[in-house]
């Protein structure tokens, strides 16, 4: 056999997982990487996606169109379609990050201070002394809701959790286990240091609280009904000399709902297709805004009415097993530094495409959803067929560590699902990093999926 045939062989046979940008249509990839960053910084948390998301949908919504939308905090955007079944791309569009406690605001060594309970899986040492800013709602004892947001303007005051100095380290932090020395409870907000009477006791903090009533007109009461974060006040930002990479926070799983939200608005489908965007899945799914919760029924339920079929228990369950799914949430691309926790034939790359991750969990496949060959198989001709960039990819090495998605959440109703996003270099940080080409493929994925047979 010469080279040449050799090499024929290996092209007709062999699995190929190489860079996309190769193959780019360079000026599309950036185009398109230039609205999701302006979305990314403008949704910081669940509540300010939906109602971006609602705002797009009043723009860019067709005639067969509807939403419903979960207490705020989950969204699901329809097609009404022929057939029976949907086409449903599934999000989550909350983010590892922190919450302040109930009882937040208190005064130590004369500064002004919040407790903090971190939400979802973090590296806490990642968010000491960063810039962070303060988003959320406040209820009122009155039943008033008044939106907060501070931090993200250039003239607003910024917030930082402060770290102590390398000097005095040694014994309380650089002799510890990681894990141990950064403790949660020491992960307190500076939000003041001015007081505001000599005489008054915790006068720094009776300032804040001054500023606070003067600007939404809330008491310290307040604060116990009241759902308050903390998000890195960073931008999105090109990164790298040729500007092909994205920092940002929130691209899990913010990415995955923006995609599935500009294939939506742009599929010509013939069946009726869902882009559903949940709460939770950081901290488990649980709760009435989480995966688990009974938001998809509700879903469908007001499908088959628009059908002008009854909602019944049996026609309820037929339609969702008649439905197929793409769980839409990132993976872990491989990181140069760290390669040893990825098995390299099935890792995820950076610009390599979307990935398809066949199943999740951790070690024996506990806690996984595995798709099935058929379905794979299925998904992979549709992005074949529509010259989609994609590659497989594990979550790490088996015994290393793993994940998991909302995926076995749909599967439980009988679906077909596999997951299916772009891979992240330092996935759970303050400032996670995507690849324009795989943000590009994965839109390209999701509406390739929608306008399937």
């Amino acid at each position: 056999m010469t080279k040449e045939e050799a090499k024929e062989l290996k092209d007709k046979l062999g699995y190929k997982n190489d860079n996309g940008w190769l193959k780019a249509d360079k000026d599309s990839v950036f185009e398109f990487a230039e609205s999701y960053k302006s979305f990314i910084g403008q949704c910081k948390t669940e509540r300010e996606t939906v109602k971006f998301v609602k705002e797009e949908f009043e723009k860019r919504s067709k005639k067969d169109d509807f939403f419903v939308v979960n207490r705020g905090k989950c969204i699901a955007l329809v097609r009404l379609g022929d057939g029976f079944g949907m086409k449903l791309i599934a999000s989550h569009i909350d983010a590892p990050r922190i919450d302040l406690k109930q009882s937040p605001l208190f005064e130590d060594t004369e500064l002004a201070l919040f407790h903090t309970h971190y939400y979802g899986g973090i590296k806490k040492y990642q968010w000491f002394n960063i810039p962070l800013a303060i988003h959320g709602v406040i209820v009122k004892s009155n039943g008033e809701v008044v939106d907060v947001c501070i931090g993200e303007d250039d003239n607003d005051p910024t917030f930082v959790i402060p770290d102590l100095l390398p000097h005095l380290s040694h014994k309380v932090q650089d002799d510890k286990k990681v894990k141990e020395a950064f403790e949660a409870e020491k992960m307190n907000l500076i939000v003041g240091s001015i007081p505001l009477d000599e005489e008054e006791k915790d006068a720094v903090k009776l300032n804040v609280l001054k500023i606070l009533n003067e600007k939404y007109g809330i008491v310290e009461e307040d604060f116990i009904s009241a759902e308050i974060t903390l998000v890195p006040a960073l931008k999105p930002k090109d990164l790298g000399f040729d500007r092909g990479l994205i920092a940002a926070y929130g691209h899990d799983d913010r990415i995955c709902a923006f995609c599935s939200k500009e294939a939506f608005f742009d599929a010509d489908s013939k069946k009726t297709i869902v882009a559903l965007m949940v709460d939770k899945e950081e901290i488990g799914s649980d709760g009435n805004t989480g995966a688990k919760s009974r938001f998809l029924l509700d879903v469908v339920i007001e499908i088959l009415k628009r059908k002008g079929i009854s909602p019944d228990f049996i026609n309820v369950g037929e339609f969702l097993k008649s439905s197929e799914v793409l769980s839409a949430d990132v993976n872990g691309a491989v990181n140069p530094m760290y390669k040893d926790v990825h098995e390299k034939d099935n890792a995820s790359y950076i610009n390599h495409g979307v990935v398809l991750t066949k199943f999740t969990g951790h070690g024996g496949k506990y806690m996984a959803n595995d798709a099935s060959a058929e379905f794979v198989g299925k998904i992979r001709r549709i992005f074949n067929d529509a010259n989609v960039k994609w590659q497989i990819g594990e979550l790490g090495k088996v015994d290393e560590g793993g994940g998991g998605t909302i995926a076995k959440y749909l599967a439980v109703w009988n679906m077909d699902v596999v997951d299916c996003g772009p891979s992240l270099i330092s996935m759970h940080s303050p400032y996670e990093i995507a690849s324009k080409l795989d943000l590009f493929e994965t839109y390209k994925a999701y509406k390739a999926f929608y306008e399937s047979d």
